[in-house]
């Protein structure tokens, strides 16, 4: 499952990379943040998740990288709930124009299903320290 869970944040930032002026407008679709502070997020976290997600596939700074990545997904969730609640009809960008048509049952669906896959590797590793700790 890392090696899954890894290659969609590395896909995702890989995407994003490619076009930041597009991820600094869909960051600031969301109507949160000023456009000076969505376009520095628009050319770091897609590197950032690329990291981490590399961190996930090699098993180096694995806690940190998914310590960072569930804060993200939780992050974007409230976000995207929030502009929902606001009444913003929004298109994340998470992946690229692939996830631009999407609605936004669909788009909750996976980050939480994301979110469930990041839960479920921190519990693991948590259950698996336990263990090795008792021995």
């Amino acid at each position: 499952m890392d090696v899954i869970v890894g290659g969609i944040f590395i896909y995702a930032g890989a995407i994003k990379v490619l076009d930041p002026v597009q991820f600094a407008n869909d960051i600031d679709n969301y109507k949160i943040l000023p456009w000076t502070i969505g376009v520095g997020l628009a050319f770091y976290l897609p590197w950032l998740e690329m990291f981490c997600g590399l961190a996930l596939i090699l098993r180096r700074l694995y806690l940190g990288g998914l310590s960072i990545l569930t804060g993200l997904v939780t992050v974007f969730l409230v976000a995207t709930i929030a502009a929902k609640a606001r009444g913003l009809d929004i298109t994340c960008g998470c992946f690229g124009h692939v996830s631009q048509n999407w609605n936004f049952p669909a788009h909750l669906a996976l980050d939480l299903a994301i979110l469930g896959a990041l839960l479920v590797l921190y519990f693991r590793v948590a259950s698996g320290n336990r263990l090795q700790d008792a021995v």
